[in-house]
C-alpha cells in the first residue's frame, strides 16, 4: 500500500476511534502532535513550551511507515493577516536538538484484557519557555511524512495592563455542586413554610455563574487538570497540572504553562498563599506551582514549590508567602519527602517561620513567610473536629512523623484568616493572591460520607463568612475580588426524607426502602431542631442536631455497591471491602458499614472502591472588582482569564509596570 493510501486508513480510523476510552495520546488528532494543541487560549505574555511529535505505530491498527518516524519535520507559525515564518524564527531561537523515544498504548478494552498494547515511535522536538505578545488568532503548522500537516488553531486574548484588582481570593470548594450547597443550606439554616430565615454567605454574592469543567481529552476531569485549567487558561489531562502531556516516559519534561501566581509574582510581585483542609502537596494546592502529568510526585512537586522547576525557572520566586495545609509526610525526612530531605529546615532556612498546631498558627507574626503543616495526609473533616471528637485519638498523623493523633488543629476559617492578615502585611500595596480550598468536601463525598462532606461545605462557607468580615474590618474589602467556585462535581442530590427509626426496624431491604419520603412524604429539616441529648451546640450557621430521625434521602448517581441507613455514621465510612477467596480489586459491600441499611446496587465497576466525580457544570459565585465579569455561562479556563484581566497581567512586554497600583491606588480598585 502505498503512503497516501496508508495515511487514508490511518485517517478514517483516528476520526472513527477520536472519541473512544483510549486514546494514542490525548489532544493529538492524528500522527502529528503539536502541545499546545488546537483551540489553546493563552494570555498575552504567559510563558509557555511548545512540542511537536511525530508518531510512527509498529504495530496496531495505525501501523505506518515500518515504525520509522519522520525525524525531518517543520513547524511554521503564522498570524492571522501577517507573514508565515518558522517556529524558531519567529521566538528567536536556536533550533533545539531532536528527541527520540517510544511509547506504548492500548487500542481498546479487548486489547488490554488481552495484553497486547501498541507501540509507538517518536520524533520530537520542544521549543521552552516561549510568549506571544502580540493578541491575535495564530495557525501553528506541522508538517511531516511528505504532505500531511496538523494544524493547531491558537488565540492570544486581548491585552488587559490596568489593575482593577489590588487582591484576588479565590475560593474553592473541592467538588462542590449546586445540589451540595442546596442541601448545605438545608442542614444549617431554619425555613418557615418554605423560606428560609437565613442564608449562606455565599447566597448573599452579588453575581452567580456556571463553569464548565471538560478537561482537554475526556468531559470527566479529576482534581489535578481541573485546577490547572483554573490556574492557567489551559486545559490539561486527568492526573496533570501545569502542562500538556507529552508521550514520553519522564513525568517532568512535558510542555509547561505559567499559572497565574507566577505570572503575577513576576509581574506585580505581588504576595500569595495557599490554604487547604487537605494534604499542601495534593492537588488543588500544589497546582499553583506543580508542573507535572503526575499529580502523585507528592515530593518533588513541594520542592517545586519551594524552588521553582527543577532546573526551569519561570520565576526566581523562592516559594510560597503562605502555605497552610497538611501533608506532614511530605516534609519531615523519610520515604516520603524529595530525596529523603528535611523540608521543615528547608523552608526555615529559607526565611519561613514554621508552624504545627493551631497554637503556634495564631502567635506567628504579619512579616515573615510562614509555613503550616499540621498533620499527616489530609485534616480529619470539620464533624470530626468539632462533634464527634473521640474520633481523633484513633488518627495516627502527627505532624512531626510519630504515631501520636494530632490534636490542636486549627479549621479553615483559622488558616484562611492569618493566611490574610500575612498576606495583606507582606503584599502591602502590592497586593496578594489566596486559594483557600474546602478539600473534604470531594472526598467524603467520594466515600458517600454525606454529613462529612456538608459538614465541611458547611465550614468553607463559615470561612467566607468571617473572610468577608475580616476583610471590612482591615479596609481591604473593597478592594479585594472574591471568587467562590469548585473544580469539578459528583453526581449528588437530595430526593426525599427518611424516616431512620421505621428504617432501622425493618427487616428485608424491600420494606426498608418504604422509610423513604418523596414529594409531600418528604416533610421538612429537623437538623435546625434542637432535640433533647443531641444539640451539639457547633454554633450559627451549622446544625443543631446531626442524627435526627427524620434526615434526608440522598446519594449519587454513580457509585459501588454499598449499604445505606442515611444515618450521621459516629465514625468515617468504609463501604466497601475485599472477600476472601476473591481478587483484591473485587470489592463487595463492606456488611459493617450502615449494618440496618439495604443494599444499594453500584453502577461503577466493581475495582472502584469510591464514587466518581461527574460531568455537572459547578457554580461560580463573585463578590468585589470584576464582579460582572463572573455571570453567564463559560469553561473553567475562563476563571483564569477573568481573574488576570482584573489583576492586570495580560501584558504587551515582560515588564513590569513603574507603578504597582498602575494607577487604581492602594486600597480600592
Amino acid at each position: 500500500m502505498g503512503k497516501v493510501s496508508s495515511l487514508a486508513v490511518v485517517a478514517a480510523l483516528l476520526s472513527a476511534a477520536a472519541a473512544q476510552t483510549f486514546r494514542r495520546l490525548g489532544a493529538c488528532p492524528d500522527l502529528g502532535c503539536v502541545l499546545p494543541p488546537d483551540q489553546s487560549d493563552f494570555l498575552p505574555g504567559q510563558y509557555f513550551d511548545l512540542r511537536f511529535e511525530v508518531h510512527a505505530p509498529v504495530n496496531g491498527s495505525e501501523a505506518f511507515n515500518d515504525g520509522v518516524p519522520d525525524e525531518n519535520f517543520s513547524a511554521t507559525i503564522t498570524k492571522e493577516g501577517g507573514e508565515t515564518k518558522s517556529v524558531a524564527e519567529f521566538f528567536g531561537l536556536d533550533e533545539p536538538e531532536l528527541e527520540k523515544w517510544d511509547f506504548s498504548w492500548y487500542e481498546d478494552l479487548f486489547a488490554q484484557d488481552a495484553g497486547t498494547p501498541s507501540v509507538v515511535n517518536v520524533a520530537s522536538k520542544i521549543y521552552r519557555k516561549l510568549a506571544i505578545y502580540e493578541p491575535g488568532n495564530y495557525a501553528i503548522t506541522l508538517s511531516y511524512y511528505g504532505d500531511q500537516k496538523t494544524v493547531a488553531n491558537w488565540v492570544v486574548r486581548p491585552l488587559a495592563t490596568r489593575k482593577k484588582a489590588k487582591n484576588v481570593i479565590l475560593f474553592i470548594g473541592d467538588g462542590m455542586t449546586t445540589n451540595m450547597i442546596t442541601a448545605a443550606r438545608l442542614l444549617a439554616h431554619k425555613s418557615i413554610n418554605g423560606k428560609y430565615q437565613s442564608l449562606l454567605q455565599m447566597d448573599k454574592f452579588p453575581v452567580l455563574g456556571h463553569q464548565m469543567t471538560h478537561s482537554i481529552d475526556s468531559f470527566i476531569t479529576d482534581s489535578a487538570n481541573s485546577a490547572s485549567a483554573l490556574y492557567t487558561g489551559h486545559k490539561s489531562t486527568v492526573n496533570a497540572m501545569g502542562v500538556y502531556v507529552d508521550s514520553s516516559a519522564d513525568f517532568f519534561d512535558d510542555p509547561k504553562v505559567e499559572t497565574i501566581v507566577e505570572l503575577l509574582k513576576r509581574t506585580w510581585d505581588s504576595a500569595w498563599g495557599a490554604v487547604s483542609t487537605a494534604a499542601i502537596a495534593d492537588a488543588t494546592p500544589i497546582a499553583l506551582t506543580g508542573h507535572s502529568r503526575s499529580r502523585y510526585a507528592y515530593g518533588a512537586l513541594v520542592e517545586q514549590g519551594l524552588n521553582s522547576v527543577a532546573n526551569y525557572s519561570w520565576t526566581n520566586q523562592g516559594g510560597p508567602d503562605v502555605w497552610f495545609g497538611g501533608g506532614a509526610e511530605q516534609f519531615y525526612p523519610g520515604k516520603d519527602s524529595f530525596e529523603g530531605k528535611d523540608y521543615y529546615e528547608a523552608f526555615a532556612n529559607a526565611g519561613y517561620d514554621i508552624s504545627l498546631n493551631k497554637t503556634s498558627l495564631l502567635e506567628l507574626g504579619n512579616s515573615s513567610r510562614a509555613l503550616g503543616i499540621f498533620c499527616r495526609s489530609h485534616f480529619p473533616v470539620w464533624l470530626d473536629r468539632n462533634v464527634f471528637t473521640e474520633n481523633l485519638a484513633s488518627f495516627k498523623n502527627d505532624p512531626r512523623g510519630s504515631d501520636d493523633p494530632a490534636l490542636d488543629l486549627p479549621g479553615l476559617k483559622e488558616m484562611t484568616l492569618k493566611a490574610i492578615d500575612i498576606l495583606s502585611h507582606r503584599g502591602g500595596d502590592k497586593g496578594f493572591f489566596l486559594m483557600s480550598e474546602g478539600a473534604s468536601i470531594d472526598k467524603q463525598m467520594h466515600a458517600l460520607d454525606y454529613d462529612r462532606a456538608l459538614g465541611d461545605l458547611l465550614e468553607l462557607d463559615d470561612t467566607i463568612r468571617a473572610t468577608v468580615a475580616h476583610l471590612k474590618a482591615i479596609g481591604e474589602l473593597e478592594s479585594t475580588l472574591i471568587v467562590v467556585t469548585a473544580d469539578h462535581g459528583h453526581g449528588f442530590d437530595v430526593f426525599g426524607g427518611v424516616d431512620t427509626a421505621y428504617l432501622s426496624e425493618q427487616k428485608t431491604d424491600r420494606q426498608k426502602r418504604k422509610a423513604v419520603g418523596i414529594y409531600e412524604q418528604s416533610g421538612l429539616s429537623q437538623y435546625t431542631t434542637p432535640v433533647e441529648g443531641l444539640s451539639y451546640g457547633t454554633g450559627p450557621n451549622f446544625p443543631v442536631n446531626w442524627d435526627p430521625r427524620y434526615t434526608l434521602a440522598q446519594g449519587f448517581s454513580a457509585n459501588p455497591d454499598h449499604r445505606e441507613n442515611y444515618r450521621v455514621h459516629q465514625t468515617p465510612r468504609r463501604i466497601v471491602s475485599s472477600t476472601p477467596g476473591f481478587d483484591d480489586d473485587d470489592l463487595f459491600v463492606n456488611a459493617k458499614d450502615s449494618p440496618d441499611g439495604f443494599i444499594v446496587n453500584g453502577t461503577l465497576p466493581v475495582s472502584e472502591s469510591s464514587g466518581v466525580h461527574s460531568l455537572t457544570d459547578v457554580a461560580v459565585f463573585a463578590m468585589g472588582p470584576c464582579q460582572e465579569t463572573f455571570g453567564g455561562v463559560y469553561g473553567n479556563i475562563d476563571i483564569f482569564y477573568k481573574m488576570a484581566e482584573c489583576l492586570g497581567l495580560a501584558r504587551p512586554d515582560n515588564k513590569p509596570p513603574a507603578d504597582p497600583n498602575n494607577g487604581c491606588g492602594s486600597t480600592k480598585h
